[in-house]
């Protein structure tokens, strides 16, 4: 694991709140030197820290009338195979927008999105109908979204030392 310092800190705190950030502003707003901001996100996107950088759409603004689900999957046979098998259809389907493995309970739960119910059914039948494989599908639709902010909380830095005593 990386060791993150405040600095470090600072410049995911806000890349996290504006991808878009020129370098000069971020170190501005950093309080460092953009070299030293250039270098520093350069260091945390090799070491993985930062995966990707991207753009969240709005919904509303661009008048999407999107159905979005939470759904659980459970597989008749949970064999390794068997769960990469559904995991890398899932992933590859474009409706489908986050896959996690869970446990216990179901074996995987879907947050997809479709254009209408029938492009849903369609979902259905790609993902859930045509593999055998697939024995209960429970979806949850979405009536409102109350919350999303994929910012993750940084862990805390460890504390210092203090200074020997007089």
């Amino acid at each position: 694991m990386l060791a993150l310092d405040t600095t470090d800190r600072r410049l995911l705190e806000l890349l996290q709140a504006d991808a878009s950030l020129s370098n000069q502003a971020l170190a501005e707003r950093a309080l460092t030197s953009p070299a030293t901001a250039l270098r520093r996100v350069r260091r945390l996107v090799d070491a993985g820290v930062i995966e990707r950088r991207v753009a969240l759409l709005s919904p509303a603004v661009l008048g999407a009338q999107a159905l979005n689900a939470i759904v659980e999957i459970t597989l008749d046979r949970q064999g390794a195979e068997h769960l990469e098998a559904f995991e890398q259809r899932a992933v590859n389907d474009g409706a489908v927008q986050q896959v996690w493995r869970v446990s216990p309970g179901p074996d995987f739960v879907l947050v997809v999105q479709a254009a209408d119910m029938a492009d849903y059914q369609a979902l259905v039948q790609r993902l859930f109908t045509q593999d055998a494989n697939v024995r209960n599908v429970k979806a949850y639709f979405a009536v409102k979204r109350a919350k999303f902010d994929p910012r993750l909380k940084l862990p805390a830095l460890p504390p210092t030392s203090a200074p020997p005593a007089p």
